[in-house]
């Protein structure tokens, strides 16, 4: 099956509210592997991996804020080429 890549980076109320646990949790269930982390500029990253209608389900949430806490404000992101290989989503700072 397909897997597309992508580099997400949000900024907002991302930090302290829960978001990269939350990301972690809607990855899970959608099936996603990658990590997210807190950058020091207070936004978010995300690098993510699955399957395109996965993928389009998954940003929507991170769109959304997967925590009520949160608000992203801005959302950016880029194709991953070549997609990396995870085989699990991770918070990893």
């Amino acid at each position: 099956m397909e897997k597309i890549g992508k580099a997400i980076t949000v900024t907002g109320r991302v930090q302290g509210v829960g978001f990269r646990w939350m990301t972690q949790l809607v990855a899970q269930q959608l099936h996603i592997f990658g990590k997210v982390e807190n950058n020091a500029d207070g936004s978010v990253y995300i690098e993510a991996v699955g399957t395109p209608e996965n993928m389009a389900k998954f940003t929507a949430a991170v769109k959304a804020s997967p925590t009520p806490s949160g608000k992203v404000t801005h959302y950016e992101e880029q194709l991953l080429d070549p997609v990396p290989l995870y085989d699990r989503f991770r918070v990893t700072g």
